[in-house]
């Protein structure tokens, strides 16, 4: 199965089971890999593009974002076109080591070869308590069972 462009259902969910792998990684070299030479971003309220500023910003980002667990799920996909509807969770290093949760979308379009040339992301954090957390250490996070109040 390609996962470039255009995309099926099952390509695009694979798609985005293959992005939340990567970023899972933490590795922002790796990840920067993904996007076109001069992808373009919007990061909640920070916009930028290029490989070397995706890679910087995932470097100061998990720099920030200790135990980071992440899941993303397809929310709709034309021939080009992505959108995801995420979650993660992780220890704020900026806030005292508080775990956060973030709630999300994204808006991707691919270039021919695969590669995301952008991404458009909408997030919102929310303190959570260690009882709270769903991502806990040894959870798959594909198998969270996250509530429709969540979704």
């Amino acid at each position: 199965m390609s996962l470039s462009p255009p995309f099926t259902e099952e390509s695009a969910r694979a798609k985005v089971k293959k992005a939340q792998d990567l970023w899972n990684s933490q590795d922002p070299q790796k990840c920067s890999a993904a996007y076109t030479p001069d992808s373009i971003w919007r990061n909640r309220g920070v916009f930028f593009s290029g490989q070397k500023a995706i890679e910087e910003f995932l470097t100061k980002k998990w720099e920030k974002e200790k135990n980071y667990r992440l899941r993303k799920e397809l929310f709709a996909f034309t021939d080009n076109k992505i959108a995801v509807q995420f979650w993660y969770e992780y220890q704020d290093a900026h806030d005292a080591m508080k775990w956060k949760r973030c709630y999300g979308l994204e808006d991707w379009t691919f270039a021919e070869d695969g590669r995301m040339r952008k991404r458009q992301m909408s997030g919102n954090d929310v303190e959570i308590s260690d009882s709270e957390r769903w991502f806990k250490e040894g959870v798959d996070v594909n198998t969270v069972d996250i509530s429709e109040q969540h979704w």
